[in-house]
């Protein structure tokens, strides 16, 4: 029985996969993606997110202004999110809050944040959310925000496992990525062992957050400063180093996330 895969988040519109679009894109049905969420990251990609959207069967686009883009934004750029919204069934992401990065603005983020989860809320959209070392943070504002009745993603989900129930209760699905096959995650698998299994999703984060060189592929050239490029068809690898953590049957577990995936994103197309 072949596959059906559904990548939670992706940036199938980074320029680190522009030369191999087309090869990339070619991929993808053979490799058994059935719909992707491409995720932007600020006002200058959302133009490329779009053209994905209407070019390419397996993308949803999600729209969104990212904690690290934030001092970018422009004067207008809750309309021109708008705008974009409107043009095509859409999902908000990626956004968040994050403290790890160098001389953030917490308090300027979680404006930002806050706005774009309001208007998820409003239009009841799918929002993928970003956070890093901001877990208390976050969950003070889930709780006191209204959410998305469709539910939300938590990309790449590396907060503490006490949170999962709260976080669950609130409407997260959790989003385990290839990267942390790695060994050095050990903490976040283990974490994962506790998502209850209608919460979870898987992702690639393509093209970024490779799985380990052994288990890749699908492969891509390096980019200029030698990193792993994350081809977006590893999805299938992604799901076999999920059904190893969490001891499920492949096809058990690619039939739960299709259905955690279509509960959420279902309005959308």
């Amino acid at each position: 029985m072949s596959l059906r895969l559904f990548d939670a988040h992706n940036h199938l519109q980074d320029e680190r996969l522009a030369s191999q679009r087309l090869e990339i894109l070619r991929a993808l049905p053979g490799a058994g993606v059935v719909r992707m969420v491409v995720n932007s990251s600020c006002e200058a990609d959302w133009p490329e997110v779009l053209a994905l959207a209407k070019s390419v069967p397996q993308v949803i686009p999600s729209f969104g202004c990212h904690p690290w883009y934030v001092a970018e934004r422009t004067a207008d750029w809750q309309a021109n999110l708008v705008k974009f919204l409107d043009a095509v069934p859409s999902a908000i992401g990626e956004i968040g809050l994050d403290k790890w990065i160098k001389n953030h603005n917490l308090a300027e983020q979680r404006e930002v944040f806050v706005w774009q989860l309001r208007l998820a809320a409003e239009r009841n959209l799918p929002v993928s959310i970003h956070c890093l070392e901001a877990w208390g943070t976050l969950l003070d504002v889930l709780r006191e925000n209204p959410l998305p009745r469709c539910g939300f993603v938590l990309h790449s989900f590396g907060g503490p496992r006490e949170m999962i129930a709260e976080l669950a209760r609130l409407g997260a699905c959790f989003s385990l990525p290839g990267y942390f096959a790695h060994e050095r995650k050990l903490r976040q698998r283990d974490i994962f062992k506790h998502v209850p299994r209608e919460r979870l999703l898987i992702e690639t984060d393509a093209p970024d957050q490779a799985l380990p060189a052994e288990r890749l592929e699908f492969s891509l050239p390096d980019s200029a400063n030698g990193r792993p490029v994350n081809h977006p068809a590893n999805l299938g690898a992604v799901y076999r180093f999920a059904a190893e953590l969490l001891d499920m049957p492949l096809e058990v577990l690619a039939e739960q996330v299709e259905e955690n995936f279509q509960r959420v994103f279902a309005a959308l197309g």
